[in-house]
């Protein structure tokens, strides 16, 4: 009888005594990922051959993440974020049908509450940035508009922040908002030109960036949720193809069909139609969502 059929660890058999040990296991959805994350790990040890000290390096690394979790920061998820793991999760749960638009992360600063407002609303309270017009259509894979399509939207003010990053200082739900589209499918809105910023970067994630020789900041960019009756719902985001991270975003998280035109526009009478008071930025982004169950 082998040694790891009598349960004894060694370096050879070590994936097979631990997931041995795995067998009266009462889910077998969790025997199975056990297998395959003990088999990764165990491949891994092997390959790299971790001193003690870099092993406990290791795992003070992982404590020091959890440490610095609480109700409204998840180091974890940071972690995921930069290993490009939260994206890779994002694109095997969304594979999309031809034609249909891609998705990417939701981020930590979506708000569940936001108001509902009327087409066309300037989500911007403060009057802070420089002017943006946004619009474009919700379509369905055969081109046709899809009505009554709720599309949940927030952006990042002109200095990188979000509303609740900065409590007392900008207006609640300042650059949200709730749209929903007529029949022609149409949607717009005012706002500000979005800009970078950094992903929080003064723990033990932005820590391993800085060692990695890594910078934390994501390219400017709007978010998007958006919702109809019979299709899947999209999170996306779209990016400022002109934004100097554009090409090394922390996280991953843009995708070339997601990169909108920004176009600087100088004309007066424009501007006065949409309450501006000179020169501002437009984008038109149409997308695409694929029906349920659409392959």
């Amino acid at each position: 009888m082998e040694a790891h059929e009598r349960g004894f660890f060694t370096e050879e058999d070590s994936v097979a005594v631990v997931t041995g040990r795995n067998q009266k296991a009462k889910d077998e959805r969790l025997k199975q990922v056990m297998e395959v994350v003990t088999r990764k790990l165990h491949e891994a040890a092997k390959e790299i051959e971790p001193t003690q000290d870099e092993w406990m390096q290791a795992i003070l690394f992982l404590t020091r993440t959890g440490q610095i979790c609480n109700e409204w920061r998840q180091e974890y998820i940071l972690l995921s974020d930069v290993l490009g793991v939260s994206m890779l999760v994002d694109a095997i749960n969304n594979r999309k049908p031809s034609g249909a638009s891609e998705s990417t992360v939701l981020g930590p600063f979506h708000v569940a509450d936001a108001p509902e407002l009327p087409m066309g609303a300037n989500i911007c309270l403060d009057a802070k940035g420089e002017d943006m017009f946004i619009e474009g259509r919700i379509l369905d894979t055969e081109g046709r508009p899809v009505a009554d399509a709720v599309i949940d939207v927030w952006q990042a003010n002109d200095e990188g922040f979000y509303d609740v990053q900065q409590k007392g200082i900008q207006p609640d739900f300042n650059l949200r908002g709730i749209f929903r589209t007529g029949p022609d499918g149409r949607y717009w809105f005012r706002a500000v030109k979005p800009k970078y910023y950094p992903i929080p970067d003064d723990g033990p994630v932005g820590q391993l960036l800085g060692q990695l020789g890594r910078h934390p900041y994501r390219p400017a960019h709007l978010h998007y949720i958006i919702k109809a009756d019979g299709y899947d719902t999209l999170v996306t985001h779209i990016f400022d193809p002109d934004d100097p991270y554009i090409n090394s975003d922390a996280v991953f998280g843009v995708k070339e069909s997601l990169l909108a035109r920004f176009n600087k526009v100088d004309d007066p009478t424009r501007a006065r139609e949409y309450g501006f008071a000179s020169d501002f930025w437009d984008v038109d982004y149409d997308f695409v969502l694929a029906r349920k169950g659409e392959a």
